[in-house]
């Protein structure tokens, strides 16, 4: 049996969106890298296009990794916190 799932409903949905944008900004990095290698190449066109893409879509989707990333930790830290304060107080 699987146990029952006390998370609230916006928190599920938010880490589906933090999950969703990890895997935008690991293939925001492919493209790069293929971009890094066709433009060595000759190609241009998926540097143009990752450029054109970087300030809208790329930088945002990062800035969104790294704040979650904080506030990951942050609230971990809060939470082991708080459980060793009410442990020492024995509720």
């Amino acid at each position: 049996m699987s146990k029952p799932n006390n998370e609230p409903i916006w928190k599920r949905w938010l880490d589906r969106i933090l999950v969703l944008n990890v895997f935008l900004v690991i293939a925001g990095a492919g493209w790069f890298a293929a971009a890094v290698i066709g433009s060595s190449q000759g190609f241009e066109t998926p540097m143009r296009v990752f450029m054109r893409l970087w300030e809208p879509l790329f930088t945002p989707a990062i800035g969104l990794l790294m704040g979650a990333a904080l506030l990951s930790g942050c609230w971990s830290w809060w939470q082991r916190r708080v459980q060793r304060a009410r442990s020492d107080n024995g509720t």
